[in-house]
């Protein structure tokens, strides 16, 4: 099946006070894929992973979007043309309920404007009665009905990196960038959330991007995988054969002998 790219980053550069972090990099997140990014402890993976997602802006090259140049973009305008993230400590509204954090999400509610509460309630509650059916429908797909109603602050992590999964189901989403999704995650919770991205991928046709550490997870959920090392691209390519890359385990382990990533 062919693909095109629905993010496509094109020899972008950030150095840091002298030191280049990321270097004339090159990749592309094919749209239907589920394609991740490892490397080892300094590759300059965050990084990238913070250029693409608006946080920094490059020093050169370009970022490209769904066909557009968003190079210098701010989160706010990614998310409002379909880039969301989650990020590797879950970023949940600790005081609201799960069904609350899933319902701020929504985008188009006329309550949140004063106006539109004094002229249309009608339309306001009409508005809000979708956002709730859309959130319940959320919280039934992600099997956190047992939940819905406790505050997100009482959670567990694997249950706050599903909520946050959630969110990102709340909008009309391209890509969703998962940023160590398995971190603070146990191994029950993990296989949850893995099939979850696998059902929204699959069923619904989000596209992703991850960083990732658990090589396990990454062989479950990534074709590609995109290696970097030292601010470069140096592989991609199915898991089976990453792993069998003598360049690869030089990279992590500054040794060509052969190491079970």
């Amino acid at each position: 099946m062919a693909f095109d790219a629905v993010i496509d980053v094109q020899n972008v550069s950030k150095s840091f006070g002298g030191l280049a972090a990321v270097r004339n990099c090159s990749l592309r997140v094919e749209r239907g894929s589920i394609t991740g990014l490892i490397g080892p402890n300094g590759a300059g993976k965050s990084t990238l992973f913070n250029l693409v997602a608006g946080n920094i802006v490059p020093d050169s090259g370009r970022i490209v979007f769904d066909g557009r140049d968003v190079t210098g973009l701010a989160p706010y305008a990614l998310f409002g043309r379909g880039m969301l993230r989650t990020f590797q400590i879950a970023h949940e509204f600790s005081n609201m309920t799960a069904m609350e954090n899933l319902m701020v999400v929504a985008d188009r509610q006329p309550g949140e404007t004063l106006v539109s509460n004094w002229v249309a309630p009608g339309l306001v509650r009409k508005r809000d009665h979708e956002v709730k059916q859309q959130a319940a429908d959320v919280i039934d797909f992600l099997k956190l009905a047992h939940v819905k109603n406790e505050l997100a602050g009482n959670l567990s992590g694997g249950q706050k990196k599903l909520l946050e999964l959630g969110r990102t189901m709340m909008v009309d989403a391209k890509v969703v960038l998962l940023d160590e999704v398995a971190a603070g995650v146990n191994r029950t919770l993990l296989q949850d959330l893995a099939a979850n991205i696998e059902r929204m991928n699959r069923e619904l046709g989000y596209s992703f991007f991850v960083i990732e550490h658990d090589m396990d997870l990454i062989g479950r959920l990534c074709d590609p995988v995109i290696v970097m090392a030292q601010g470069e691209v140096i592989a991609e390519g199915p898991m089976a054969e990453i792993r069998a890359n003598p360049a690869i385990i030089e990279a992590y382990f500054g040794s060509p002998v052969a190491v079970t990533l």
